[in-house]
């Protein structure tokens, strides 16, 4: 039995988002395969996030320089005990779905604040004398990024949303990295259901093996 972090980082509703309506075929496939998988939801714009704001970083600070947790500041502790319980909850999953839209060539900013508040020193990486370490490594683990975009810019330079997923999953470790991108539909709107049909095609046939 895996656990399954399904990450997903829409304002609109399924029924209107493309990438969240292309995420739900994914997630049924997967379940039909995978019963017994324990799934857990986290959804970016309503589910609280601890941002890395200056009480984290000056906490974070005594903490390296020797001072004891109980000796921080109230909001410094609970904001980093939030950082931690966030974390741990990546660190502990064994498989991972992004689902997000492209906005202004990434994706929107509650996803990178997700991704600071997981990708901590000492928790899923570490600095060494040859360079950072992810702990993460040979676990196994593996990450699918469902990203869904109204032109096309993947595997451009522009692209600032696929590319740094994959990078960054790396940095802490986890090395098999798959992506399925749907993209165009606003380019060429007379295309946009065939477009979907790919999409969810794709995701049926990666949720089998995932």
């Amino acid at each position: 039995m895996a656990r399954l972090l399904y990450v997903t980082c829409n304002l609109k509703n399924t029924e209107i988002s493309r990438s969240l309506s292309v995420g739900k075929e994914f997630l049924d496939e997967y379940l039909r395969h995978h019963p017994d998988d324990e799934v857990y939801f986290l959804d970016l714009y309503r589910d609280p996030i601890q941002r890395i704001d200056s009480d984290v970083l000056i906490g974070w600070g005594k903490l390296r320089d020797g001072s004891s947790f109980a000796a921080l500041t109230e909001d410094e502790q609970r904001k980093i005990l939030r950082i931690n319980s966030t974390a741990d909850q990546f660190i502990a999953a064994d498989k991972y779905v992004f689902v997000t839209p492209m906005w202004n060539l990434s994706f929107p900013a509650e996803m990178k604040m997700y991704l600071d508040s997981v990708c901590v020193v000492g928790k899923s990486f570490v600095y060494t004398e040859k360079g950072p370490v992810g702990l993460l490594n040979g676990m196994g683990k593996k990450c699918l990024h469902i990203h869904s975009s109204g032109g096309f810019h993947f595997g451009k330079e522009e692209d600032h949303s696929v590319p740094y997923l994959k990078s960054l999953m790396a940095f802490m470790g986890i090395e098999h990295f798959q992506s399925i991108v749907v993209e165009g539909a606003d380019a060429f709107p007379h295309m946009a259901e065939d477009i979907m049909k790919k999409g969810c095609d794709a995701c049926r046939l990666a949720a089998a093996t995932f």
